[in-house]
């Protein structure tokens, strides 16, 4: 039997914890029970620089049950890179790493799947939504939106995947080897390789805390996940100025062609025109070549993605 591990960013998460808690100590039990895992698999969630007790809970969660463990950093530094703290960290401990997020919307019981998909020998397994009914129009239809981009630009994401997934300890130590600073897991897990398969499932609704992902957010987050594996936005960019000058060209010779026949027209509307939708243009590509620059900028610097303040599992 593997060793498994489930890593769990939390961001003031002091509400929903103790849920998550109890029906993660169910869960667990009847999976050791099983003889599906070891009897040290744990739980670790991962504080990343929360502002109530979600600490406090998780080191009392710690000290009142063996399964459970915890990280904190030092300070926030997203959830990608709390993900990442708690994936490196487990992987000193586990065979088999789960992630997922601390609402219980990913649907617990998906772990019997991901459990049957590694004993066929897949080292990582991607917990996939079954539909998006639940969700607002809006969302549904920007979520499947961002993903068909996303196809489009060639990256190589899992259509309807967050960040629910098992990975085997070889893939975690193979990720590990990516070392951007920008981070976009769902992006960067499938260019580890090795064999992979899906397991759906019905995504809940959050029993009680507030989302860690409001449109600000989002629109943050889709924007890292385009710029962190495309230039094809920068391509674009030449190919619609190339368009541009040829239209100015056009637009030129008609002109010319207009004046010499002697029916010159005051073109104080074309000029206007012309600058604001110009002036638009060049400020909208240097803002999407200074993202890219931004990230070069970011990379170069090699600042530590996270810093560890307390592992739970040195203190054991």
């Amino acid at each position: 039997m593997e060793t498994l591990y489930i890593v769990i960013p939390c961001y003031n998460e002091e509400a929903m914890l103790p849920i998550t808690a109890r029906a993660l100590i169910e869960k667990m039990d009847t999976l050791i029970a099983e003889e599906k895992i070891a009897p040290n698999s744990k739980v670790m969630f991962v504080d990343d620089g929360s502002k109530d007790k979600t600490w406090s809970l998780i080191e009392r969660f710690n000290r009142s049950c063996d399964l459970f463990t915890g990280v904190k950093l030092s300070r926030n530094k997203g959830h990608q890179n709390a993900l990442l703290a708690g994936l490196m960290t487990a992987k000193n401990y586990a065979d088999i790493i789960v992630s997922m997020d601390a609402d219980l919307q990913d649907d617990i019981n998906a772990l019997d799947g991901f459990l049957q998909k590694r004993a066929e020998g897949c080292e990582i397994v991607y917990g996939v939504r079954s539909s998006r009914e639940k969700d607002t129009a809006f969302k549904r239809f920007t979520a499947q939106s961002y993903y068909k981009v996303l196809s489009h630009l060639g990256v190589d994401i899992v259509y309807n995947h967050a960040d629910y997934r098992l990975m085997s300890k070889r893939a975690v130590e193979a990720l590990e080897e990516f070392d951007e600073v920008n981070l976009f897991l769902r992006g960067i897990v499938p260019l580890v390789g090795f064999k992979s398969d899906i397991v759906t499932y019905e995504r809940a609704e959050r029993q009680a805390g507030e989302s860690k992902y409001p449109l600000k957010k989002m629109l943050s987050f889709a924007i890292e996940g385009i710029t962190s594996f495309s230039v094809k936005p920068i391509r674009f960019i030449t190919w619609l100025g190339f368009f541009i000058f040829l239209v100015a060209i056009i637009l030129l010779i008609y002109f010319l062609v207009i004046h010499f026949i002697g029916k010159t027209v005051a073109g104080w509307t074309t000029m206007v025109v012309s600058v604001w939708a110009l002036g638009g243009l060049q400020l909208l590509a240097i803002g999407i070549i200074g993202e890219y620059i931004g990230k070069i900028y970011l990379e170069t610097k090699s600042r530590p993605k996270y810093i560890i303040e307390t592992n739970l599992e040195e203190k054991d």
